[in-house]
C-alpha cells in the first residue's frame, strides 16, 4: 500500500514538473521575443550602429534565452545539470552531424556580419538571387524582390555564393545604347543624347558623360551613352534618358531601325 502511496505521489510530482516545465518554456519563449524586440529597437535607435548588427544581435540574444529556457526545462523534467551535460557530450558528435546545415548558417551568418558583403536595405544579386536585404539573423537572410516576394536564404548559401551588391557603392554609372539608321546624321543624334544629358541635374558632372559612336551594327549605327548619377537614381534615369531621347529622335526626324529579314525564295524548275 505504501509503495502505491510513494509511486502515486511520484507521478504526481513527475506531473506536477512537466505541467511547470510546459508554463517555463510558454514564459521563456514570450520573454525572448520581448528581449529580442528590446534591444533591437534600443540597439536601432543608436546612430553609430548599423541597422545590421541591430538585427543580428537581438537574434543572438533571442536564441541564446532560448538556449537557458530549454536547459531549466529539462532540469525541471527531471535532467541534471551534471547528467544533461554528459547526455551532451555522448551526442554531441550525431548532433553534429544532424545539424551540421545548420551549424553552417550559424557560422555563415556571423562572417556576414564581421565581413559585411551587404546591409539591410542594399540590394544585392546571391547567385543568381536578387532581391533587397530585409533581415540577417542566425540562420537565414531575408529578401524581398521588385514585386514584393519573400525569399529566404540559409546563410550558408549566400556566404558561399558570388555576391553583387547594387547599393554598396554611391555612385552608379548607367550604360545606354542607341541605334539610329545610316542614312541619319550620327553628329547630330550625339548632340541631341549630350544635350539631354546636360540638362538633366541628376547626372554628374564629374566622371563628365561619354557619348560616343561605338559600332556599326548590321541594321543600324549605335550610339552609347555612359551616365554617373547617384545608386538611388539609376533606374529611374535609365527609364527617364531612355523615353526623352526616343521623343527628341522623333522630333528631330531620326529614326530608330529594326533588323531588318531578307528572304529568299528559291524556284525549281519543273
Amino acid at each position: 500500500m505504501n509503495e502505491t502511496l510513494t509511486a502515486m505521489g511520484g507521478y504526481e510530482a513527475l506531473a506536477l514538473n512537466v505541467v511547470k516545465a510546459i508554463i517555463f518554456l510558454i514564459v521563456g519563449y514570450f520573454i525572448a521575443g520581448l528581449t529580442s524586440r528590446i534591444v533591437r529597437d534600443r540597439l536601432s535607435k543608436m546612430e553609430r550602429l548599423d541597422q545590421t548588427l541591430a538585427v543580428f544581435f537581438s537574434s543572438l540574444v533571442r536564441w541564446a534565452i532560448l538556449a537557458v529556457v530549454i536547459i531549466a526545462v529539462l532540469q525541471l523534467v527531471g535532467f541534471q545539470a551534471t547528467s544533461l551535460v554528459a547526455v551532451l557530450g555522448a551526442a554531441s558528435l550525431a548532433v553534429g552531424l544532424a545539424l551540421q546545415g545548420t551549424l553552417s548558417d550559424v557560422a555563415s551568418g556571423v562572417m556576414l556580419i564581421i565581413f559585411r558583403p551587404y546591409r539591410l536595405g542594399d540590394y544585392i544579386d546571391v547567385g543568381g538571387t536578387a532581391g533587397t536585404v530585409k533581415e540577417i539573423n542566425l540562420f537565414v537572410t531575408e529578401l524581398a524582390t521588385p514585386d514584393n516576394v519573400q525569399i529566404i536564404m540559409p546563410n550558408s548559401k549566400a556566404w558561399s555564393s558570388i555576391i553583387t551588391n547594387y547599393s554598396a557603392n554611391k555612385t552608379r554609372r548607367v550604360d545606354l545604347t542607341f541605334g539610329v539608321d545610316y542614312s541619319d546624321d550620327a553628329d547630330k543624334a550625339i548632340e541631341l543624347i549630350t544635350a539631354i544629358a546636360t540638362a538633366d541635374e541628376r547626372i554628374h558632372k564629374d566622371p563628365a558623360p561619354w557619348i560616343r559612336l561605338v559600332n556599326l551594327g548590321e541594321s543600324s549605327v549605335d550610339i552609347t551613352a555612359r551616365l554617373w548619377c547617384s545608386s538611388a537614381d539609376y533606374w529611374d534615369l535609365k527609364f527617364d534618358m531612355t523615353k526623352r531621347v526616343k521623343e527628341a529622335f522623333d522630333k528631330e526626324g531620326i529614326s530608330i531601325p529594326y533588323p531588318h529579314r531578307v528572304e529568299i525564295v528559291k524556284k525549281v524548275s519543273g
